[in-house]
C-alpha cells in the first residue's frame, strides 16, 4: 500500500447515507442460526435483533430515510419483517451472495445514480455497540474525513488483546483534520498467527479493523472499478434490471472489500474509535457478552448448572442441565441441538459444512 499524500478538499456538505451489510449467513451461530433467520436477525441480547439495533444506531448523524440495508435473496422477507415499515423500500436485495465487494457495489451505484456526491457509512449488521453517543460522534467524525478527502475510511478499534480471529490495520502518518485521531493506513493484516497479532498488539502502532467504513460514492467505485472491475463492471452494466443483475451475480467472483480494494488502495485513512465494540464472531464471544466477560457462566432459558464454570447455555423451551463441566457451549432449538468446547466455537461453521455435505438442508 502506497503512502497516501496529506492533499485534504474543502467540500460543501454532502447527502449522508447508511448502508448496512445484512446478508452475512452467520453459520458460526447454527443451530439458532439458519438459512431464513441468519445471525443478523437474532436477538442475542433480547429485545431487539442486531440489525434493528444497527439500523436504529446510525440515525442521528445519517436520516432514518437515507439507511439502506443489503440483504441476500434467502433473507429478504425475514429482513424486511424486522425493518420499519417506512424503511422497507430501502431494502436492497442481491441475487445471491457474493461477498463484501459485490454487495457495497450494488449500494454504491444505487445511492449513486440518486445522489452523485453522497457519502457512505458502511456497517455490518451484527455487531455490538452499547456508547451510541461515542460511536455517533466517531461516525460522524469518519464521515467528515471521507467528505474533505475523498479518503477510503476504516473505523479502527485499539485492541485490548491478541485477537487471532479479527483484521488489523496498521497506522502510518497523522491524518489531517481528524482531531489526532487518524492516520494513513499502511498495512492490512487479516486475522493473524497468534505470534503475530502478539506482536501488533505489543507495537502499538496497529488496530482492529472493525469493518465499519466511511467513504464518497464517486470514491469507492473509482477504487472498484481500478481494483476489481470484474465486480463492478458487471453490476454496472446490468443496471436495475433484475433479470441481468441476476445474470451478473452468477459469474462474480466472491471477494472481500478488504481484500479485494482496501489492502490494494493508495489513500486509505483510519480513524481510532472511542466506543466499546464486540464483532460477535462466535458462541464464545457471546458467552463473553452474556457473563459481563468475567469468564462465570452464560445462560439463558431453563437450565440448570452444578459445579460447572465458565459454561454457555442457551435453552429456551427444554430444561438442560450441566454437571462438572467446564468452557461448554449448549444450545438448544427444537430441532438440533450443539455441543462444543468454548475454544472451538469459531469451528462450528465445519458443522454446517458437513451437513451440507450429507443433503441434510432441513438443518440448514
Amino acid at each position: 500500500m502506497a503512502r497516501a499524500t496529506a492533499r485534504v478538499l474543502i467540500v460543501p456538505h454532502l447527502p449522508r447515507y447508511a448502508v448496512v451489510m445484512a446478508g452475512g449467513a452467520g453459520t458460526r451461530f447454527w443451530p439458532r442460526s439458519r438459512v431464513h433467520t441468519p445471525k443478523q436477525l437474532l436477538a442475542l441480547r433480547g429485545g431487539r435483533s442486531l440489525l434493528q439495533e444497527t439500523v436504529a444506531r446510525v440515525s442521528p448523524p445519517i436520516r432514518r430515510e437515507r439507511v439502506l440495508v443489503v440483504t441476500a435473496r434467502p433473507h429478504a422477507r425475514a429482513v424486511a419483517r424486522q425493518l420499519p415499515r417506512r424503511g422497507r423500500s430501502a431494502l436492497l436485495v442481491e441475487p445471491e451472495g457474493r461477498n463484501t465487494a459485490a454487495a457495497i457495489a450494488l449500494a454504491a451505484l444505487h445511492v449513486a445514480r440518486r445522489a452523485p456526491e453522497a457519502v457512505l457509512a458502511v456497517l455490518p449488521a451484527d455487531h455490538v455497540i452499547d456508547d451510541l453517543p461515542a460511536f455517533r460522534r466517531d461516525l460522524r467524525l469518519a464521515l467528515e474525513v471521507a467528505e474533505r478527502s475523498a479518503a477510503l475510511v476504516t473505523i479502527g478499534v485499539v485492541p485490548t488483546h491478541a485477537e487471532t480471529g479479527y483484521g488489523y490495520v496498521r497506522l502510518g502518518a497523522p491524518l489531517p483534520g481528524a482531531h489526532g485521531r487518524g492516520a494513513w493506513a499502511t498495512e492490512f493484516i487479516e486475522k493473524p498467527e497468534r505470534a503475530r497479532a502478539e506482536a501488533l498488539v505489543a507495537g502499538g502502532d496497529a488496530l482492529w479493523n472493525s469493518g465499519i467504513f466511511a467513504w464518497r460514492a464517486s470514491a469507492i467505485l473509482a477504487a472498484l472499478r481500478l481494483h476489481l472491475p470484474e465486480v463492478v463492471g458487471p453490476l454496472e452494466r446490468a443496471g436495475t434490471s433484475p433479470r441481468a443483475l441476476a445474470a451478473a451475480y452468477r459469474r462474480l467472483p466472491a471477494v472481500s472489500i478488504d481484500h479485494g480494494v482496501l489492502e490494494r488502495a493508495e489513500r486509505v485513512a483510519v480513524v481510532r474509535a472511542r466506543f466499546p465494540w464486540s464483532d460477535v464472531g462466535s458462541w464464545a464471544a457471546v458467552a463473553a457478552l452474556w457473563s459481563g466477560g468475567n469468564g462465570r457462566n452464560a445462560l439463558r432459558g431453563r437450565t440448570v448448572s452444578i459445579d460447572s464454570r465458565g459454561c454457555l447455555v442457551d435453552s429456551p423451551e427444554r430444561l438442560v442441565a450441566v454437571l462438572g463441566v467446564d468452557d461448554l457451549v449448549v444450545v438448544d432449538t427444537p430441532d438440533a441441538v450443539l455441543v462444543c468446547r468454548k475454544d472451538r466455537a469459531q469451528d462450528v461453521r465445519l458443522v454446517v459444512d458437513e451437513l451440507r455435505r450429507r443433503g441434510l438442508r432441513r438443518y440448514l
